[in-house]
């Protein structure tokens, strides 16, 4: 390393003046950033939280059966979470733009695309080309928070997350009260258009930091690093180093755990209530509060993760997901409606965060250049988790009922927490290594 380059480095990432940094190349803060990813979250949002909506009016006016919808929306998981790797990749190597725009494109042409669906083909291939969109916009959108707030991680890509599970509290209602066979069309084109203006708009204001814009070498050895985030020692993996630790496939297993733990609660919380026995508008509560105990934890556990140590706040928060979901259960049996309402709450707000601390904790160990793509991969996950959610839960209450199918949900987060604490940073170099790998 030159000595003008070392003069030039900080002697610590404490000492680097993010904000100013940022604002000299972007002319503005970097915060706008954070609002342009988020609103964009917040757009795509009515794809996976309003279909519960649109799929009466669509099944009524397309003569279907309703059950033969439910391939529309596991289309949705599979093609949302499987297109986050290719446009990850694209978008660590050539930035975010082109990405946004087919993006824009995908996702409010599929919205608006469906009001002129007439046949459950076309509902399968819009809805599937819209997950695809949906997926680009969330890779792109947590990861400008990553490349942009290497010092603020967890809150930032807390924002993002929290958009996209809250964003679509806005349209809801909008959506309920016009769900009709004769107006859900104008409704579907609307939110469409909605979509596709807020992503065009997302396109133009997006931009990437350049390489090392923190003034950061990692061949530096002045000062003790090791403890650091791969992201602020300017450390850099690409994909294929990634999957050679360790380390990612045991987050990949706590993913998988933690995200089954999610969506077995999301799914099932109103007919687990009903197999407890509580009256319909303790379901209807612990509905309505789940989506908002989901979004505001992410942001409060998202920045509690950037002020401790992140893995031993993933491992108190795993647990106490765990011990929640033991706890509904525990309602259950003293019947007790309110207790349970009040354990959905927990177990959601202690779990939702699982969506915070994977992108994060990717940044930290592999660094943020290669972020999109790297998060991408573990985010596949996903699937894993909602095949347990769906077909394994739907066998597991078929041939042992309710009470042993949440206490595994509930074992499941309690032993990703507890694998949390053997987590520590991969050795091995993976610096500054070819992008086209």
């Amino acid at each position: 390393m030159s000595e003008d380059a070392s003069s030039d480095a900080p002697d610590h990432p404490s000492e680097i003046d993010y904000d100013g940094r940022a604002r000299e190349i972007l002319g503005f803060s970097r915060w706008w950033q954070i609002v342009a990813a988020a609103g964009m979250m917040a757009a795509v949002s009515p794809y996976q939280y309003v279909w519960s909506s649109i799929e009466g009016p669509l099944a009524e006016s397309l003569d279907i059966a309703l059950p033969a919808l439910g391939a529309v929306f596991s289309f949705y998981v599979v093609f949302q979470s499987l297109s986050q790797f290719p446009a990850g990749w694209w978008r660590d190597r050539r930035g975010p733009r082109l990405l946004m725009f087919i993006a824009a494109l995908l996702a409010g042409g599929g919205y608006v695309g469906l009001a002129y669906a007439d046949s459950i083909w076309q509902l399968y291939l819009l809805y599937s080309l819209g997950a695809v969109g949906v997926g680009i916009v969330y890779t792109v959108a947590v990861n400008t928070a990553v490349k942009w707030f290497p010092d603020r991680t967890g809150l930032t890509t807390g924002i993002g997350t929290m958009a996209f599970a809250g964003g679509s509290a806005l349209v809801v209602p909008y959506v309920r009260a016009n769900a009709t066979v004769a107006s859900y069309a104008d409704v579907l084109r609307n939110v469409g258009i909605v979509i596709l203006l807020v992503l065009l708009l997302g396109a133009v204001l997006l931009r990437d930091p350049p390489s090392n814009w923190l003034g950061l070498e990692d061949d530096d050895d002045s000062g003790d690093r090791s403890n650091l985030a791969a992201s602020l020692r300017g450390r850099s993996y690409t994909t294929r180093e990634m999957l050679k630790t360790w380390q990612f496939w045991l987050l990949y297993a706590m993913f998988i755990a933690t995200a089954g733990a999610d969506l077995l609660v999301i799914a099932n919380v109103v007919r687990f209530a009903e197999h407890l026995g509580f009256a319909a508008v303790v379901a209807t509560a612990a509905a309505t509060l789940l989506p908002i105990a989901a979004g505001v934890s992410r942001m409060i556990l998202g920045e509690a993760s950037d002020r401790f140590e992140r893995k031993h706040v993933m491992v108190v928060s795993f647990v106490l997901a765990g011990l929640f979901r033991l706890g509904l259960i525990a309602a259950g049996n003293a019947e007790a409606g309110i207790a349970f309402v009040a354990m959905v709450m927990g177990a959601m707000f202690f779990s939702s965060p699982l969506y915070v601390y994977f992108p994060s904790m990717i940044a930290d160990y592999y660094g943020s250049e290669y972020s999109s793509s790297n998060y991408a991969v573990i985010y596949t996950a996903k699937v894993g988790g909602g095949v347990f959610a769906g077909t394994v839960a739907g066998f597991l209450v078929a041939a042992f009922g309710w009470i042993p199918t949440f206490t595994l949900g509930g074992a499941l987060a309690i032993a990703a927490g507890l694998a949390a604490l053997v987590l520590r940073p991969p050795s091995g170099s993976g610096l500054n290594a070819d992008p086209t790998e």
